[in-house]
Parts: C-alpha cells; structure tokens; sequence
C-alpha cells in the first residue's frame, strides 16, 4: 500500500472516530436547556463558516498555482454557470433533507444512548440499496441483500422490546436513518455535477437556516438557552461537522470508495466507545449482540464481490 493510501485510511479513520465522538456531543446538549431543533440550528451554523473558511483557503492556495491562462480556460462562461447551477440546487437540495435527518437524530437522541444512537443511525447504509432498488431499479448483489437481512435481525435485537414495541427514541432514529440515506442519494447525484466543497458549505447554511426557522415557530429559543449548550455546538459545529468533513474530503482522495465508507462507518463503533467512556452507558447483551450484527451487515454491504471473467472460446 502506497504512503497517500495510508494517509487516507488513517484519515478516514480519524473522521470516523469524530463523527462518533459527535453523538455523546448531542448527548450532552440535549442535557442543556436548549432545544434539539434550535441546537442543530447553531451547529450547522458554525459547519458552514468553517468550510466556508476551508474553501476561501482553498482558492488562494489555488490561484496562487495557476498560471494567467489557466484561469482563463477555467472560467469559460457555460462551464461555470452550470457549475454553479448545480452547485447551489444541490446545495439547498441536501441541506433540507439533511435538516429532516438531524432534526429526527437530535430528537431521537433525547430519548436515547449514544451508542445505541450510533449504530440505528448507522442503518442508512442498509437503506441506500432498498431505496435504489424500489425507486430507481439498481439491481443489488446478493451479499448486499445478505447484509439487508443480517442488519434487520440486528436491529430487532437492538430495538425491539418485548411486546414487539420500539421506544419513541428508536423511532425518530429510525426516521432519521430513513432521511439520511436520501441525503447520500442527493449529494451522490449533486457533487458528480457541481462542486463538493461548496455544495457542502451551502447545504450546512440551508439546514442551519431552516432549523432556525423552524426553531423560533416551536421553540422560541433565547440567547441565554443556547449558552448553555455552547461547549457542544462548539465542538460539534467545527470539530465533528467542519473539521470531520474536511477530513473526509481530503481521505478519500488517496482511497478507494469502498475503504473509504468501511472506515467512516466505524463512527457506530466509537459512538458506543465514548458513550461507555464519558456518558457511563452500558448496552445489554441482547443489544450488544444487535450492535454487533449491524456492523457485520455495515462491512457486508460494502465489500467488493469479485466478478469473473469470462473466457473467450
């Protein structure tokens, strides 16, 4: 393995171990006197000043490299203005799906552990190939159906209580698994069409300023409310959600896509880490069985199946 791919991977698994040291984050905040809504608001605030911040470094890093003529064939006028089309569509696209996906996740996570909170949320990559399947006819391979199956048996092991019941938490995760695999859809379809980095940086302030909105209707925060919550949104406003994905971005450069949404999806994992570390939280062994089968079904549906060749005759 070259030296960039182990930076990547290493990367990688640095972004995954922020993002699950998110969750105990938004365990924290929500033990605040702020709301979920209006928590998410001031978050995702401070994700998109941050990658805005990335991108201003970015540019002058760039122009600096260019030549007078490479500027110019860069900013032909079709070439850009579909660029930006795209850019901004997409970035408003995912930031209200996304702030669909982490509203429910916040709400969820009021009722719920962290750790267990990592790994429900985790489900969107069990999703993503049904919601292929059902709405665009992508055939799956057979291993992915394979993790489909495991993943569901996880997670009744997980969730289900007796009286085959979910509590009001597993529920709002669920839903919010549910949104955030259309969210992997979206961005999927936007950043082959317009530019990654800033897509990113538009759909943080889209979801910010929807949450925002949203907040003020139902839960009529005061400055004094989301004070109380600032080492949280703090961390998880540039550390989890600017630094974590300037991290993603620059791994997955150097790694192949298929490694590269293995060593992200261990955040389940490290949520449960530091959710045992900082918050206390214990799981059962019938959840600890769930949790375990889910990220076997998390690595199935990400592993590669060889394809044969075919031998000419």
């Amino acid at each position: 393995m070259k030296k960039k791919q182990y930076l990547g991977n290493a990367l990688l698994l640095l972004t995954g171990m922020i993002w699950g040291s998110g969750f105990v984050g938004q365990r924290l905040g929500m033990e605040t006197e702020v709301g979920p809504i209006t928590f998410n608001a001031a978050r995702m605030l401070l994700a998109g000043l941050f990658i805005s911040l990335v991108i201003v470094v970015m540019d002058m890093a760039g122009r600096r490299m260019k030549t007078g003529s490479q500027r110019r064939i860069e900013t032909a006028a079709n070439a850009v203005r579909d660029d930006q089309k795209y850019t901004v569509i997409g970035g408003v696209c995912c930031g209200a799906v996304l702030a669909a996906g982490a509203t429910f996740q916040q709400a969820g996570i009021v009722y719920t552990e962290a750790g267990k909170a990592g790994f429900i949320t985790a489900m969107y990559i069990l999703l993503v190939p049904i919601i292929n399947f059902l709405f665009f006819r992508k055939k799956n391979t057979w291993i992915v159906w394979f993790a489909v199956v495991v993943g569901v048996a996880g997670m009744y092991l997980l969730c289900v209580h007796e009286g085959f019941s979910f509590s009001k938490g597993d529920l709002l995760l669920l839903a919010c698994a549910l949104f955030f695999s259309f969210h992997i859809l979206c961005c999927d379809y936007f950043v082959q069409r317009g530019n990654a980095v800033r897509i990113s940086a538009i759909q943080f302030f889209t979801c910010a300023l929807l949450s925002g909105i949203i907040a003020q209707i139902v839960e009529h925060p005061t400055w004094e409310q989301t004070y109380t919550a600032i080492l949280p949104i703090l961390y998880l406003g540039v550390v989890s959600g600017g630094i974590g994905f300037t991290l993603q971005i620059v791994g997955q450069q150097f790694t192949e896509p298929t490694i590269a949404s293995l060593l992200m999806s261990t955040e389940s994992v490290f949520a449960v880490i530091f959710g045992a570390l900082f918050l206390h939280e214990h799981m059962s062994g019938r959840e600890t069985i769930g949790c375990l089968l889910i990220f076997t079904a998390i690595i199935l549906a990400q592993a590669p199946i060889p394809v044969k060749k075919r031998k000419d005759v």
